[in-house]
């Protein structure tokens, strides 16, 4: 499951290639998905790797760790403060009650947003930081950080990211630091979604789990599937 770390720079310089773009840029968050990509991208494309650093109500210590991968990848960085127009999106939608989960979504597809600008400035493809166990349960924002080219980390569990991760030499308190999509405060992702990623990744090998857990994780990967799909039509359903 999942390719090695040469095949994967490989195929990355590949898709660019193909593209006839000059790099690629991802969004820099300061989580072990986004530190394994930064160090793929950069073995990849060198100086042609860009890191977006993007906070949006973000906890400063997010940023310091994503400074600390560019420090220790020698990557391009650029850092956008989204904050004023998340804020300013949110008063044009005063009328409507607010909405945790809405918001949360708005602050990925304004990251996306930004992503593709810079990437339609410089011509760069825009890499995604989901992996295999966070597709697998639909733990992504449709439209948001789903709306990437490439998907270098999306035949990967969770357990084979932080392998990865320490191949490559992402710092250790990136890999020990409880994953977290940071879109609320103490927000981590295995409380919200009532699993741990050794779960996920036990379903997805096809190991033994108590079937409550199995149960869980099944229902979420089905209802789930209309992200994993493009919007059918009434000529194609799937």
């Amino acid at each position: 499951m999942g390719k090695g770390l040469p095949e994967i720079v490989g195929w990355i310089q590949s898709k660019v290639r193909e593209a006839g773009a000059d790099g690629v840029v991802f969004g820099l968050s300061g989580g072990i998905d986004s530190a394994v990509v930064a160090g793929l991208a950069v073995r990849a494309c060198g100086p042609g790797a860009q890191g977006l650093i993007l906070p949006c109500e973000s906890d400063p210590k997010d940023i310091e760790d994503a400074l600390l991968v560019a420090k220790t990848f020698r990557l391009r960085t650029r850092e956008y403060d989204l904050t004023p127009v998340y804020r300013q999106f949110l008063t044009v939608f005063a009328d409507l009650p607010p909405n945790k989960l809405a918001q949360a979504n708005l602050k990925a597809r304004l990251r996306s947003n930004a992503l593709y600008y810079v990437a339609n400035e410089a011509n760069l493809l825009v890499l995604g930081t989901s992996n295999l166990s966070e597709i697998t349960v639909g733990y992504f924002t449709k439209w948001g950080d789903s709306a990437v080219d490439l998907r270098p980390l999306a035949d990967l569990t969770k357990t084979q990211v932080r392998r990865l991760a320490r191949e490559l030499g992402v710092p250790e308190r990136i890999i020990a630091k409880a994953p977290s999509a940071g879109l609320w405060p103490g927000q981590t992702d295995e409380a919200e979604l009532g699993l741990t990623y050794e779960q996920i990744d036990a379903y997805i090998a096809g190991e033994p789990l108590p079937t409550e857990v199995a149960e869980r994780i099944a229902m979420l990967e089905a209802k789930s599937r209309h992200k994993r799909i493009f919007p059918p039509s009434p000529g194609r359903e799937s």
